[in-house]
């Protein structure tokens, strides 16, 4: 099928031939936000073409792709269902409204600022599995398109993420966070916490006792640490403190970087009661007092189960100036593929918390 009734195709076709050169001296200084533009405003054209194109079948994605490979044969990239995923790629974050709905640090983030230094700058091939996943949902792809590239995700990082439904998931979690902090601790704090976490396990059946469950996360920490994201160190597990005399086992230790505090983790298999809520709190004091040194802040309790009664936790959480959260537990029996967290080192801890010291 010939395209020659479209004004000024070919024109538009040498056009793209010379942009895609220009691209290729730019790349010499940064390859990828370079591509991901060319490709932003090939999305860009195909859809402000849209009326014009309105008519035409796919037949359409076949001859521009044929046309491009044609003028450039040494580039890749240029097949038919890429050149589809372009136009979905511009049509997901075009809206100018979305952009003035995008915020960061307290301060609206300009239109050209988001496209360079955040949406260009992750991989074509993270854009599709977002573009893919995100099924039109514009707040979903930001999520995920900020998520990759402040904690650095690799393509099956970002999968298993998507996969574990992060963005549903995220700041659902039961707590009193904004009556015990700050506004910018407990909205991070709010970040790190997800309700239901996704426990990956392997071999456990039910039935299971806590010491199991446990010791199956504890086997596969990595896959919770990226749910937390990035500035969360994993201190250990049954974690032991002595006061009066007695000894305390903390289920899971944490310590989150940004915001100074250390997070208790607790563990339970059945329902939540009062009985788990006094314990946590317990748990959270005598961390105050032995581990907190000058510049910490007052640590975060977080008790994870089977399923909890939300207003009876609420009931328990009032006027408790405790920062606490109650989040319910799922099992991913598949493990995912093998992934590697982005942990901070001890020198990365030692010099975060070295600062205002």
């Amino acid at each position: 099928m010939k395209f020659d009734v479209i004004p000024d195709y070919h024109c538009w076709i040498a056009d793209l031939k010379k942009r895609y050169r220009a691209v290729q001296v730019k790349a010499a200084v940064s390859v990828n936000v370079a591509l991901i533009e060319y490709y932003w405003n090939l999305g860009k054209d195909i859809s402000e073409r849209h009326k014009e194109l309105s008519s035409l079948t796919s037949d359409f994605y076949l001859q521009i792709s044929a046309d491009l490979q044609r003028e450039l044969p040494d580039v890749a990239g240029f097949s038919p269902q890429n050149i589809r995923y372009c136009k979905r790629f511009y049509e997901l974050y075009a809206s100018f409204s979305t952009f003035q709905q995008l915020v960061e640090c307290g301060k609206k983030m300009e239109k050209a600022h988001f496209l360079s230094d955040k949406l260009f700058c992750i991989p074509w091939g993270h854009h599709c599995v977002i573009i893919d996943k995100s099924k039109g949902d514009c707040d979903k792809a930001l999520f995920y398109v900020n998520r990759t590239l402040s904690q650095g995700w690799s393509r099956s990082v970002l999968l298993n993420m998507i996969g574990t439904d992060l963005y549903e998931r995220e700041g659902r979690s039961q707590s009193n966070f904004s009556r015990t902090m700050i506004p910018a601790d407990s909205d991070l704090a709010r970040q790190i916490t997800k309700d239901p976490y996704i426990f990956a396990v392997q071999g456990l059946t039910e039935p299971y006792r806590e010491k199991e469950l446990k010791a199956a996360i504890c086997a596969n920490i990595e896959h919770l640490l990226l749910q937390m994201g990035k500035g969360v160190s994993f201190l250990g597990r049954e974690y032991r403190l002595e006061v009066g005399g007695e000894e305390l086992f903390i289920d899971l230790l944490f310590y989150v970087i940004p915001l100074r505090r250390y997070l208790v983790m607790e563990v339970k298999i059945d329902k939540f009661t009062s009985a788990d809520f006094g314990q946590l709190q317990g748990y959270v004091s005598a961390v105050n007092r032995q581990l907190n040194v000058q510049g910490d802040n007052p640590a975060i309790g977080l008790l994870v189960c089977r399923e909890h009664n939300r207003v009876l936790a609420q009931y328990l959480m009032d006027d408790v100036p405790t920062p606490l959260a109650i989040s319910d537990y799922e099992l991913l029996r598949i493990l995912p593929e093998k992934i590697t967290s982005d942990l901070p080192s001890i020198q990365e801890m030692e010099e975060e918390l070295s600062k205002g010291k």
